[in-house]
């Protein structure tokens, strides 16, 4: 599933293709959806977008007097096109946004756990979308003394914490992996045992993993491209996901040397750790 980084990415990649344009025509190709389109997706044409936003994993299109709400699910893509009018429909196409100027962005989602909603501008943070979802992960309202609190009674383990949308916003399986690893904690660590140092490290780990994976266009493991069709790289620099029975990057030499990365299960999802480097 994209994450936070793969997001950020498609928005940034698509948002000089949208803004300041207007809209000539919204198409949805698809009726088996799991969340139906819209009923007035319509009403926005002839209107022009005015910006991009992102919270958590939604990329939020602000246009007139609503927000047109994107969510990749686990294979979704957003692609750009340039000569949208021209466009043979692909497989698993389930909407597009043609600007008049010819351009546009086309939605594909081929295991179609993606949704497309439409929110009227304040309304979104009720939205039964949002109004649960926690702190943005790079705001400075996410700070260790804040995920101390949040922590501090919770009986769960620290990996699965992690992946809680209401305890931070974004955050999915890879990112809380590596973030885990560079802060040195055990995933399997109760989540309230966290002392206020570790968890001023684990925010700290947060956002570098976060502004790393950033910088390379998020990770491109399965079915997530970027919005021109290339390959997002952080994956290439991975510590520990997906690392299973490799050497730790920090046990090349000296005492650590030897230590292999292991691979567990945690609420139905594959955590990647360093037994030995991380407590």
């Amino acid at each position: 599933m994209p994450e936070l980084p793969e997001v950020q990415t498609v928005l940034a990649g698509i948002e000089p293709v949208l803004v300041g344009k207007k809209i000539e025509r919204i198409s949805t190709h698809r009726a088996d959806v799991r969340v139906p389109f819209p009923d007035r997706l319509h009403e926005l044409e002839g209107h022009i977008i005015h910006s991009l936003t992102r919270r958590a994993k939604y990329i939020l299109i602000h246009i007139a007097d609503y927000i047109l709400v994107l969510h990749l699910g686990m294979s979704g893509r957003v692609t750009i096109e340039h000569d949208l009018r021209n466009y043979a429909l692909k497989k698993h196409d389930h909407m597009d946004l043609l600007m008049q100027d010819g351009t546009g962005i086309v939605f594909n989602d081929p295991r179609r756990f993606g949704m497309v909603l439409l929110v009227k501008k304040g309304e979104i943070q009720v939205h039964p979308s949002f109004r649960s979802i926690g702190p943005e992960p790079l705001s400075r309202n996410f700070t260790g003394k804040i995920l101390h609190a949040a922590l501090r009674k919770k009986k769960t383990a620290i990996k699965v914490a992690l992946l809680d949308q209401r305890l931070v916003a974004g955050v999915g399986n890879i990112y809380a992996c590596e973030a885990l690893y560079a802060a040195g904690i055990d995933p399997q660590r109760t989540a309230g045992s966290l002392t206020p140092k570790q968890t001023d490290a684990l925010v700290l780990a947060v956002k570098d993993v976060l502004k790393r994976a950033i910088a390379a266009g998020g990770s491109s493991l399965k079915d997530y491209r970027k919005s021109d069709g290339t390959l997002g790289y952080f994956q290439h620099g991975f510590a520990v996901y997906d690392r299973e029975g490799q050497a730790c990057p920090k046990g090349k030499t000296g005492a650590t040397k030897g230590h292999i990365i292991k691979r567990i299960t945690q609420a139905g999802r594959s955590t990647f750790y360093c037994p030995f480097c991380q407590k």
